[in-house]
């Protein structure tokens, strides 16, 4: 079980972590093992047995080579600054370069405590850990940029939140685990030199090409902004709710981090909100942009010394970055629109389009995700499923009537423009409702319910008559859906 580990982080960046280590789990079993995953790093764990796989990730034997750590950063949680966080409950234990050469952490979350713990446990129950292993996995599936699950283990130990649960460790991959947060630690504690250290090992891993601008700060300022940008268009596209966006919550690699009290809307509302603990409704689907915003200028505000200590003129220049942020994400918005709507060409009247659309949405209480398939099924002749989700006859008639009138403008023929659609529309995601069976039904040791919708999730696209039940909205009386942290 070799990784060839490869720890850059740990090797160049001292005084960025804490060296840590695991609580030995007192019964490790696995729950479930992405070997496809594991493939693609180039980890071979053929002829490895449950019980050493079950070992290795969950903290009980760690694997030659690794370098355990816990990084350190800050964050505005809920808007509010919180000067020292950091990895409170999880291990970096190391990087792997994957065949396509492209570099990856390996981290285990849920592992004990750390010095960041702030007197938490550091643990982690089942439900959250397979709550993340399944929705990123869906995320991955549906071309989001996301971290990734090579594993979920059962450490045989209760954990204590609002009750008693049975704890497990997650095994989390990402580019890297370097947040927002981090710049606004070393900014807020330690100054330039520090900021402009960890932007440029930021840019050497992430962004080479950056390396050679005048202002290689700025430049990763610009190109986090964009990332970002196209992220949370992405999570609109597809009706995400993230649910937690703290700056302590944002990877500067442009990938989706931290699934805790994630969903997909259902019914659609700009409002909708499943945190338990978003009580003003702050990270809200239609807020999500907003917010993006916010991060984004709190990114700029941590990067400011290092800017400033190259060219003092350039501060200005940062600010009129997060200026551009509002333009930027409603052309990002704009390009998913049309993909979703199989609109190839750019129009001036297209954004009135989008903006009635989710109104229309909204007013009616349309399910977000089987609309865009039932309009696909309509330009095949099928309107039976677009009529299933309308409360009343000619509902959204009038939308739709502007929709084919902006479609007869464009070159593709029907059927073209309808399995354009099924590619970018999912027909399947992480039900809200099914989400908690599965998660309801592992917490007791029956793991079938949560394989199956694992399976389900991560082939989105393409309609299967044996997957019939997994398309369908959840019941009425599975709203309001609630989800909590974890922690």
């Amino acid at each position: 079980m070799d990784f060839a580990f490869d720890n850059s982080f740990h090797d160049r960046m001292d005084g960025f972590y804490t060296p840590a280590e695991a609580v030995k789990p007192s019964a490790p079993a696995m729950l479930a093992f992405n070997h496809p995953l594991a493939a693609a790093l180039g980890l071979d764990f053929e002829g490895v047995g449950e019980a050493d796989l079950a070992a290795l990730f969950s903290g009980a034997s760690l694997p030659a080579g690794s370098n355990p750590i816990a990084l350190a950063y800050a964050g505005h949680q809920f808007g509010h600054f919180s000067p020292q966080l950091g990895d409170g409950r999880a291990l970096l234990l190391g990087e792997i370069v994957a065949p396509d050469g492209a570099r990856f952490d390996i981290q285990l979350k849920g592992s004990g405590p750390t010095s960041f713990s702030r007197n938490g446990d550091g643990k982690a129950a089942v439900g959250p850990v397979l709550r993340e292993y399944l929705v990123s996995e869906a995320m991955a599936a549906l071309g989001v940029p996301t971290t990734r699950s090579l594993a979920a283990v059962a450490t045989g130990d209760r954990v204590q939140r609002e009750r008693g649960h049975p704890g497990a460790v997650l095994t989390r991959v990402a580019s890297s685990h370097i947040r927002v947060g981090a710049f606004q630690f070393f900014a807020a504690h330690f100054g330039a030199e520090h900021v402009a250290r960890l932007s440029d090992y930021s840019i050497a891993r992430h962004f080479p090409d950056l390396a050679d601008q005048a202002n290689p700060h700025l430049a990763l300022l610009d190109r986090v902004i964009g990332l970002q940008c196209d992220l949370v268009a992405r999570w609109l596209g597809i009706g995400f709710v993230h649910g937690v966006m703290n700056t302590d919550n944002v990877a500067i690699s442009g990938e989706t981090i931290d699934y805790g009290p994630c969903a997909f809307v259902d019914r659609f509302a700009m409002s909708t909100v499943f945190s338990s603990i978003d009580t003003q409704g702050r990270y809200a689907y239609g807020n999500q942009p907003r917010i993006m915003h916010w991060n984004m200028a709190r990114f700029a505000e941590a990067l400011l010394p290092a800017i400033h200590a190259i060219d003092p003129a350039a501060v200005e220049a940062a600010k009129a970055l997060a200026d551009t942020i509002p333009a930027r994400f409603a052309a990002a918005l704009s390009a998913v629109m049309r993909r979703k709507l199989a609109l190839e060409q750019s129009e001036d009247g297209d954004q009135q389009l989008f903006d009635s659309l989710f109104d229309a949405l909204e007013g009616n209480r349309i399910d977000f995700t089987l609309f865009f398939r039932g309009l696909a099924m309509m330009l095949r002749g099928d309107g039976k499923l677009l009529e299933s989700l309308m409360p009343y006859p000619d509902a959204m008639a009038s939308w739709i009537a502007d929709w084919w009138e902006r479609l007869a403008r464009e070159t593709d023929e029907p059927l073209a423009r309808a399995d354009a659609m099924d590619a970018v529309n999912p027909l399947y995601i992480p039900r809200n409702h099914r989400v908690e069976a599965a998660l309801e039904s592992a917490e007791v040791g029956d793991m079938a319910p949560w394989l199956a919708l694992l399976d389900v999730v991560r082939n989105p696209f393409v309609a299967r008559d044996e997957w019939s039940e997994f398309a369908g909205p959840g019941p009425d009386d599975a709203e309001p859906y609630v989800t909590y942290c974890g922690t």
